[in-house]
């Protein structure tokens, strides 16, 4: 999905050519899921964590490229670079002069991207975040993207458990949110607990407003429904509702009769559908399935909501929690999901991420039949116990998974999450310093404590 694209002209053929492949590789797809072995593979869970550079005094370093080239050990290298990793979902230092593309990072991909979102566009894209604090801001590129940083899961899961388990994280995915937010200061303004949830959306959001005629999705979204019985729903809706904005053909040969049928029969290899690959990698809602062609083939999901931090050992338990709540919940999701509809699923999950531990949801927590507005940190409470069995029903250690949600537990406890520290602290900070100074200290004493793989409950 991360495919490197050199080109940077597509012309209106080049459009046309790429749609083809879309739909050509939308049928096949169909075929390849259909046949019996795709899936029948040992289960994988992976990951994927974004991190910020930071010089010593805690504000942002531009370094990445000097430190990929010297890579063998993160902490080691970066050390020996005076840069630190910071793995917070976004750096309470960052300033908006960082946010241009002057420091984007200098790969195709990404002008292309930025280039292509801006053309449809067509003028400044509008951040508008009401908090603690509120802040209205208008950036002339993308960049603003750029700051959000998370410790994104990928989950496979047996095929005929998909759409279960895929509905189960999407119903889930507000007390992740709630439990793990790290992401509440964004240039120097206290907002949302998870403040990346409203700036990854309006940060891409390339639809104007107050035009009459119909506008796609944003490409940052919830969802637009349930799935029903079939992971393809999820890459027919995406070829549906976005046109491509990287219509780039692969050199690599792509039989699809040829590639299905080989795949049926468990033969040499299945197509890897470059050109469907790739347009799912220009829609980023908060859980995305990832076509995978090596040995028989499968989709996994893929957890994108998880904000990177506050450190290791907090990132694991949110990790634990989130797959242990949607394998969990999986046997039960076609009775809950009747309780929550999708409306409102969507609707705990914005109020989690504007408000996090201290939020209200509508869940069936008092009543069996029917959801009323409740707090979150007790549907959390209540929903430990399941986390903890759909784990052990994966394969892991009833020990290993007690250990993990016990840090989800203590933050309950606690009430003290990344976000909740680091509003608290940089209110203290305050009455100490001056905001630019009073962050580059909140930076640091994250670092120190993260550094430590202290769980952010017992951070003072």
């Amino acid at each position: 999905m991360g495919t490197s694209v050199t080109q940077r002209v597509f012309s209106q053929e080049d459009h046309k050519a790429f749609q083809e492949k879309l739909h050509q590789q939308l049928d096949e797809l169909k075929d390849i899921i259909d046949c019996p072995v795709f899936g029948k593979e040992p289960l994988k869970l992976g990951a994927e964590l974004e991190m910020y550079l930071t010089d010593p005094q805690g504000n942002v370093s531009f370094s990445n490229q000097a430190l990929l080239s010297k890579l063998h050990h993160l902490n080691d290298t970066a050390g020996k670079l005076n840069i630190s990793p910071v793995a917070s979902g976004i750096l309470p230092t960052l300033e908006k002069c960082h946010l241009n593309m002057q420091y984007m990072t200098d790969v195709p991909r990404y002008h292309n991207l930025a280039h292509f979102l801006y053309q449809d566009r067509g003028q400044a894209f509008e951040v508008n975040i009401n908090g603690e604090e509120q802040l209205t801001m208008s950036f002339d590129d993308i960049c603003a993207e750029g700051a959000n940083t998370s410790f994104q899961v990928n989950l496979m899961i047996p095929s005929e458990r998909f759409t279960k388990v895929f509905n189960a994280a999407q119903l889930s995915s507000p007390l992740l949110t709630a439990i793990g937010a790290n992401s509440p200061i964004f240039i120097g303004k206290k907002l949302w607990h998870e403040t990346r949830v409203a700036l990854f959306k309006q940060a891409l959001d390339i639809r104007l407003r107050n035009k009459v005629k119909w506008q796609e999705p944003t490409r940052v979204n919830f969802g637009f429904g349930w799935v029903r019985e079939s992971p393809w729903e999820l890459f027919a809706e995406a070829v549906a509702l976005y046109p491509t904005v990287l219509p780039f053909i692969s050199n690599e040969q792509n039989n699809a009769a040829i590639s299905a049928a080989r795949g049926c029969a468990g033969t040499k290899s299945l197509s890897p559908l470059n050109e469907l690959s790739l347009h799912m990698g220009t829609l980023w809602p908060w859980h995305r399935p990832v076509y995978c062609n090596q040995g028989n083939g499968h989709i996994r999901i893929e957890f994108r909501a998880i904000p990177a931090g506050p450190s290791v050992i907090d990132m694991v338990a949110n990790t634990a929690f989130a797959i242990g709540l949607a394998n969990g919940l999986a046997d039960d999701i076609d009775r809950l999901i009747c309780q929550v509809p999708f409306r409102l699923a969507e609707y705990n999950f914005y109020r989690a991420a504007q408000q996090g531990l201290f939020a209200k949801i509508l869940w069936p927590l008092k009543h069996k039949y029917r959801a009323n507005e409740v707090a979150i940190v007790d549907v959390i409470e209540h929903m430990l116990s399941i986390a903890e069995q759909g784990l052990i029903d994966l394969g892991i250690s009833e020990q290993e998974a007690k250990h993990y949600l016990a840090v989800i537990a203590n933050r309950l406890s606690t009430k003290q999450n990344g976000a909740v520290w680091q509003k608290n602290t940089l209110n203290k900070l305050l009455t100490e310093y001056e905001k630019p100074e009073a962050l580059q200290h909140l930076v640091k004493r994250y670092l120190t404590n993260s550094k430590a793989n202290i769980p952010v409950a017992n951070w003072e």
